[in-house]
């Protein structure tokens, strides 16, 4: 089976990496789709769709829409420890969705608004591409079909 070449890592990419051991490397410099390398904007997409893939994540994205939020009060909604909202928080401040600065003794949460912007771009490109309708596909289909077979000569007597 042939290797492709990856867009972003401009190396050849193994569908089916060759079991060669846990500590060795694939060889000829081929990238191993079993753990891919990550460069600069695809790792930051990894990055943030990780973070955004989690409901409770989501929902503090929510929240700190409206206004900055001290740690204490984000957990507030939520039936889970103080430590596992903080969790969840690290996870949006390393994806670079949130930031957070401590005034005083507070913790503060703050949305960043260029956050999503590389993931926007992202997702924008795939607008381009139209749902196709099939119905209405078929139906023009027909009509052209129908036009074409009215419009071609009857066949000549004696053929067949």
């Amino acid at each position: 089976m042939r290797a492709a070449i990856c867009p972003l890592a401009g190396q050849d990419v193994h569908p089916f990496p060759a079991h060669t051991g846990a500590n060795r490397r694939p060889q000829d410099g081929a990238l191993s789709l079993a753990r891919p390398r990550r460069y600069g904007r695809a790792m930051n997409l990894d990055t943030i769709f990780a973070a955004l893939a989690d409901p409770t994540r989501r929902a503090i994205l929510t929240m700190l829409l409206e206004d900055d939020m001290a740690v204490t009060d984000v957990a507030e909604p939520f039936e889970m420890s103080l430590a596992a909202v903080s969790k969840h928080l690290k996870v949006l401040a390393e994806a670079r969705l949130i930031t957070q600065e401590r005034r005083g003794r507070v913790i503060w949460c703050k949305l960043d608004p260029d956050a999503m912007r590389a993931a926007t771009v992202w997702i924008a490109g795939f607008g381009m591409f139209d749902a196709v309708d099939l119905d209405a596909f078929e139906r023009f289909l027909t009509v052209e079909l129908d036009a074409a077979a009215s419009d071609a000569p009857a066949p000549a007597k004696g053929q067949a």
